[in-house]
């Protein structure tokens, strides 16, 4: 099994589903709290940055239209420079389980970045696929995907083994929280229950 560095939370979700809000809401409530240090990183912000500076894209939509392989280098780059941030300090990882590609659904969290990682849980928001589809189709900020409410439950299906399979590796839990339409102050509240549950 991997060796934990330091308190880590991954937190999932697939497009739609709300993780940015509730995180935001979570973030917020921990700090209130009084909790020790909690950061907040952007596993694709830092995915960006790094392939951004090598040339690779000029914004965040062009990330899922990567090579595969150069998907890979980016990933673990970035891995390792989270990884450097956990000391001492709750570190919360935002980001995808599965990122869908031309080529078929990419690991978001391959073995090296688990590994690398060694989360103590992994943490999958989800809503009905209705209520996600709804929430695509009103965001006009992003160029999402059209997907059926078909394929987002596969999708939500395929990120719950993904997480398990990366638990397997690492010896984490794996904690399933709903955010459904107007409930996302709740389902933040449960969230920050779980980082409490983890103690130095």
């Amino acid at each position: 099994m991997a060796e934990r560095k330091g308190r880590i939370f991954i937190v999932t979700g697939i497009p739609g589903v709300g993780k940015t809000t509730v995180l935001d809401a979570s973030l917020e409530a921990a700090r209130a709290s009084g909790s020790d240090e909690v950061l907040l990183v952007n596993y694709g912000t830092v995915m960006f940055e790094e392939a951004k500076s090598k040339g690779l894209v000029e914004n965040r939509d062009q990330m899922r239209n990567l090579p595969s392989e150069v998907q890979r280098e980016v990933q673990r780059l970035a891995a390792e420079k989270i990884a450097g941030m956990a000391k001492n300090k709750i570190v919360i990882v935002d980001t995808h389980m599965l990122i869908k590609t031309p080529e078929g659904f990419l690991p978001g969290i391959p073995i090296w970045v688990a590994e690398a990682l060694c989360p103590n849980l992994f943490i999958l928001v989800e809503a009905f696929p209705e209520e996600i589809a709804g929430r695509r189709s009103r965001d006009a900020a992003r160029n999402r995907d059209l997907e059926s409410v078909k394929d987002i439950d596969l999708h939500q299906q395929l990120c719950r083994s993904a997480a398990i399979a990366c638990a397997e590796i690492t010896g984490s839990t794996v904690k399933i929280i709903m955010n459904h339409d107007g409930k996302a102050e709740e389902a933040a509240a449960e969230t920050v229950k779980l980082f409490k549950a983890f103690k130095r």
